[in-house]
């Protein structure tokens, strides 16, 4: 069964930074596009960062300058370095493993990111 866990998630002030982790018992992780998903109260989940099997990213406009998606795939890890934070980051941010070619996709449980003073 695969799992993805996520950590890192907390209380934050205006201005803070975060970085969330997400470990994935994936056998082949290397072969996975990540990614992180965030989804705010009355809101629809939507996408924040992905990185690409060849390390390629891509960031959503809310994110880009201040965010940076990473992974290690020695460790089968996945990192969301946040910086900057405002209180419209506020959500439960969401992992997410994906390949295309099988059309396999897998979601974490979530970890909550409150930014507040």
């Amino acid at each position: 069964q695969v799992q993805l866990v996520e950590s890192g998630g907390g209380l934050v002030q205006p201005g803070g930074s975060l970085t969330l982790s997400c470990v994935a018992s994936l056998n082949d992780f290397s072969r996975y596009s990540m990614a992180w998903y965030r989804q705010a109260p009355g809101h629809e989940r939507e996408l924040v960062a992905r990185i690409l099997v060849a390390g390629r990213t891509q960031y959503a406009n809310s994110g880009k300058g201040r965010f940076t998606i990473s992974r290690d795939n020695a460790l089968n890890t996945v990192y969301l370095q946040m910086n900057s934070l405002k209180p419209e980051d506020t959500a439960v941010y969401y992992c997410n493993a994906n390949r295309a070619l099988s059309g396999e996709t897998y979601w974490g449980q979530g970890t909550q990111v409150t930014v507040s003073s």
